[in-house]
């Protein structure tokens, strides 16, 4: 990986942890932070926001991209998740297609703890054979 790409998901790393400790978990007491890197180079942060009526609760990958679209931009080249714990926190099966609706198969996605990223995943392996912009294009 190039300096650039090192730097980038240290700054990546960063925010997503920075946001991991402003989520409002009350209930499950799991933080999650989520950072994207758009096309535009811009950083955009989210973290999870749980809510007493369960299911309307949002996702820290679904925070980040929604401040990426309010940003203008429309392309995911990177996402960091960071979460706590000896198992991998990696995106859920929405988040997977949230992430997927503004990615292409080889986005990389990389799961971080609390000391920095322990791995690594294109889109297309986290969601194979997915469903996408493309399927929807008319001939």
């Amino acid at each position: 990986m190039s300096k650039n790409a090192d730097d980038r998901l240290d700054r990546l790393f960063d925010a997503a942890r920075a946001a991991r400790e402003r989520a409002y978990a009350p209930y499950s007491h799991f933080a999650v932070g989520a950072a994207v890197f758009s096309e535009s180079g811009a950083i955009h942060a989210g973290c999870n926001v749980e809510n007493a009526a369960y299911p309307q609760g949002s996702c820290a990958e679904t925070g980040a991209i929604s401040a990426m679209v309010a940003a203008g931009d429309r392309r995911i080249v990177d996402i960091v998740v960071v979460g706590a714990g000896e198992e991998l926190v990696t995106p859920c099966g929405g988040c997977r297609q949230r992430i997927r609706e503004f990615a292409d198969a080889e986005t990389r996605v990389h799961v971080a703890d609390l000391k920095g990223i322990r791995s690594s995943f294109r889109i297309s392996e986290l969601l194979p054979y997915s469903f996408g912009p493309q399927n929807l294009t008319h001939s």
